[in-house]
Order: structure tokens, then C-alpha cells, then sequence
């Protein structure tokens, strides 16, 4: 009987805890801007404007990823474009070279 009362908020929670890990990230650069920037720019030396394109793509691409994937609105273009932004992090942040925080 739970699981008839239940059945239809199942598909909805499932991408919920799908994506929530873009979603946290998307929030945190909201509230973080300038951290974000001056980090970016404090690393790669590219200045404030670059280093805010970044992370407004960052920012817009995980939280409109996010609202396409829980919409069911071009679920297959908003998962290649959160996977692009994992790519444009990984190089971005040098995670690629981090094993520590690759195995973890």
C-alpha cells in the first residue's frame, strides 16, 4: 500500500537525488561568486572577467541542467551538458591531476 501511494513521487525524488550534487554546487557558486572568481583567477591568472565567464557558465549550465532534468525537458541535452561541465571543471580545478580527490 506504500508503495501505490507513493509510486508517483518515486520518478520525481529518484532525479532529485540524481542531480542534487549539481544542484548543491550550482547554489554554492551563487552564494560563493567571489570566492569562485578570485580562485579561478588567482589560478590560472586569466582576470576577473574570464574568471566570472567561467563561472557564470558554470553556474547557469549545473542549474539549468538541473531544472531540465526534474522538468523532463530535454533530459538527454541537459545530461550532456552537465557532463561538459564536469569536464570544464576537471581541467578547470586540475582535479584530473588529483588523485587523492579522484579516489575519494
Amino acid at each position: 500500500q506504500f508503495l501505490r501511494v507513493t509510486k508517483q513521487y518515486l520518478p520525481h525524488v529518484a532525479r532529485l537525488c540524481l542531480i542534487s550534487t549539481f544542484l548543491e554546487d550550482g547554489i554554492r557558486m551563487w552564494f560563493q561568486w567571489s570566492e569562485q572568481r578570485d580562485y579561478i583567477d588567482g589560478t590560472w591568472n586569466c582576470g576577473y572577467f574570464l574568471a566570472s565567464i567561467f563561472v557564470f557558465i558554470n553556474l547557469f549550465g549545473q542549474l539549468s541542467g538541473c531544472i531540465l532534468v526534474l522538468s523532463r525537458n530535454f533530459v538527454q541535452y541537459a545530461c550532456f551538458g552537465l557532463f561538459g561541465i564536469i569536464a570544464l571543471q576537471t581541467i578547470a580545478y586540475s582535479i584530473l591531476w588529483d588523485l587523492k580527490f579522484l579516489m575519494r
